[in-house]
This record gives structure tokens, sequence and C-alpha cells, in this order.
């Protein structure tokens, strides 16, 4: 089994990447698991407490079952990984059965400031992207998708987002073993991912 980690600040094209990667693996052979899952289960809060919650902190993420769940992986054992309601800003009920596959993608801002975890990926990839044009993705995406109002994100940006970035995401490209610019548009930084997993996964399959 290959684990990829994937960081990279909000906005920066990560889930364009992974999206690109899975294009060149056959279909059944790789699963994702996002880091947003693995929010700690703040249901015992009010919601107005949850609205307030640094979710760009590193002690936002619940690391502990995140890591569990990949070792369990890597033992072939399937997991049930937790479902996140951003409109809630907490764990649903439900959850996503994930099964033991050739490769797993763990995907998130935050992937890299946790050791452990860090250790745990074969391959270390950051993206990187403009600052503004972040901040103008993460803008249609939480107004579009997770219901936010352009004065929450813009707030949340300034005081929370973008101090985090400077503070915990951007020093963790120095882990990383391939940074990809300008996000999913880079298409010789893609072929070069893809013939590196590619010659993983047959390095792997040597008896």
């Amino acid at each position: 089994m290959i684990i990829i980690g994937i960081a990279g600040g909000t906005g920066s094209g990560k889930t364009t990447v992974v999206k690109k990667i899975m294009s060149v693996i056959p279909v059944g052979h790789v699963a994702v698991l996002g880091q947003d899952s693995y929010y700690r289960d703040n249901s015992k809060l009010s919601f107005e407490e949850r609205q307030k919650i640094n979710y760009d902190h590193p002690r936002s993420i619940d690391y502990d079952l995140l890591i569990s769940h990949l070792h369990k992986l890597k033992d072939g054992k399937e997991i049930k990984e937790p479902i996140y309601s951003y409109i809630t800003h907490t764990r649903t009920e439900d959850y996503k059965v994930v099964h033991p596959t050739d490769v797993i993608i763990v995907e998130g801002i935050l992937v890299f400031t946790n050791n452990e975890l860090r250790e745990l990926c074969d391959i270390k990839i950051f993206v990187h992207a403009d600052a503004d044009e972040r901040l103008i993705r993460r803008m249609k995406r939480d107004i579009t998708e997770r219901g936010r109002d352009i004065n929450e994100v813009l707030s949340r940006y300034e005081t929370m987002l973008k101090p985090m970035h400077n503070q915990f995401i951007e020093p963790t490209m120095k882990y990383a073993d391939i940074i990809v610019p300008v996000g999913g548009d880079n298409i010789v930084a893609i072929d070069v991912l893809a013939s590196m997993i590619k010659d993983k996964l047959r390095a792997d399959v040597k008896p």
C-alpha cells in the first residue's frame, strides 16, 4: 500500500490534483481520506460555540483517529470514515466505509503539521498557489457550497485563515517530496507525480 499526503493552503487546488492523480490509477485501486472528515467531534458544544472554533489550527483535527484509521487500512482492515457537516460544524451520524486499496490519498491543509502522520506518507505533495487566487476560490466555495455569507468568509480569512496559513501550513512545504505550483493546472507536475506513483506501485509488487 502507498500512502500519498497532499497538503497546501485552502483553495490552492488540492482537490483538482487529487482528481488528476486518481485518473491515472485504475478504478478500485485508490481511496481518498479527507482531513476535514476528521475534525474533532464537537457535538456537545452549542452551534454558536462551534462557529467560533478555529478550524485552520492543528488542534481542530482528531489526528489520533486519522492515524489509527491509516494503520487499520495498512493492516488490510476496512474503516468507517466520519462524515462532517460544514453547515452544522460537527460530525453527522453517518459514515463512509473505506476499504484497503493499493493507494490511499490523505488530503488537507494541515496534513503535514503532524509528525506521525507525515511519517506514514510514502509520497508528500504540497500544492502551492497565489494568496489572492486562494482567497477567491475559498470565497466562491464557502458561499455556494457551505452556506456562508461574504462578511463571514472575509472575517474568518483575516482573523484565522491567513495567520494560520502563515504559521502552520506554509512552513510544512519543506517536508514535501514535490511541490506543485499553480495547483491542478500544472500539467508537467501532474505528469511527474503520475510517473512517481506508477514507479512506486511497480516497486511494491516486486517479489
